[in-house]
């Protein structure tokens, strides 16, 4: 049953930022849908401390989007726990929207970190982290990386900061679909994987074999982590997850569909011709 119900979410989800996406047209659709099932779990099945009513409530846990690119799958996540309204996601890169192609902090509540420009979102989570530490806050600090983000010089230097200060209240999730704009991330430096990088710079790490299964990610998220390490979560998901032509195709990178491949869209996220319709109005 409750399997059953993750699906109706996460399909509602897929749908969402799709037409949101359409309704601007325009948008980083394979990255948002790599994150889908990560981002349910922290919001919808009570990892996260937060509270919409009160988004800067101080024991709230942050959660950093380092990818910001991915930012749709943020915005539907957050819209759906209450931090504002759908109206407010119909608007997403227009002008005068407080939501633009990259999460902005100050404008949007439930975002945390101004990020896109990518590999300093972890510094940003860790200065965060530090900061609750000093304070002795029980808050705890998330930062989603994508894998091709991590060959940014700027992570290293933040991953080395975090074993060095014990911050052991961060946790990284690493969406590692295995692509970037250019094609594999794993042509573009060499790096065939991370487990071992992280481990020999002190993390605690822990690997998601299928970073689209909610029950694993869930049982992952849920470990208490009783050491003194930063703890590293590599979550094996796949660029696109949720539409055929998507999946595994670096093309996808920052692409519309043109009209033939609408129908291949609107058949598997189960969208109707009225809902197209109805985003037009918005554009």
């Amino acid at each position: 049953m409750k399997q059953n119900q993750h699906e109706h979410n996460l399909a509602q989800v897929r749908k969402e930022i799709f037409l949101t996406a359409y309704s601007c047209g325009t948008a980083h659709l394979a990255s948002a849908y790599s994150l889908v099932e990560i981002l349910y779990a922290l919001y919808e099945e009570g990892v996260l401390r937060i509270n919409a009513q009160e988004p800067e409530w101080k024991e709230r846990d942050r959660l950093i989007l380092s990818k910001g690119h991915g930012s749709l799958a943020l915005y539907v996540m957050l819209q759906r726990k209450g931090f504002f309204s759908k109206e407010v996601l119909r608007e997403f890169s227009k002008p005068g929207s407080i939501l633009g192609g990259e999460p902005k902090f100050g404008d949007i509540p439930g975002v945390e970190a101004t990020t896109g420009s990518l590999g300093h979102g972890l510094s940003l989570g860790v200065g965060m982290a530090m900061a609750l530490k000093m304070d002795r806050s029980t808050a705890g600090t998330y930062v989603i990386v994508g894998d091709g983000e991590c060959e940014e010089g700027t992570i290293w230097e933040a991953v080395m900061s975090a074993a060095r200060y014990h911050l052991n209240r961060l946790t990284v999730i690493l969406d590692c679909n295995g692509l970037q704009k250019m094609g594999p991330v794993e042509h573009t430096m060499e790096i065939k994987e991370w487990r071992s990088r992280f481990e020999a710079f002190g993390w605690l790490v822990e690997e998601i074999f299928d970073g689209h299964d909610v029950e694993e990610i869930l049982a992952c998220l849920k470990k208490e982590n009783h050491t003194d390490r930063p703890r590293m979560i590599i979550a094996h998901t796949v660029k696109g997850k949720g539409v055929s032509l998507m999946e595994h195709n670096h093309n996808w990178h920052f692409k519309m569909p043109n009209k033939r491949e609408l129908k291949a869209f609107m058949e598997e996220l189960k969208i109707t011709q009225e809902e197209l319709d109805e985003c037009r109005k918005h554009i």
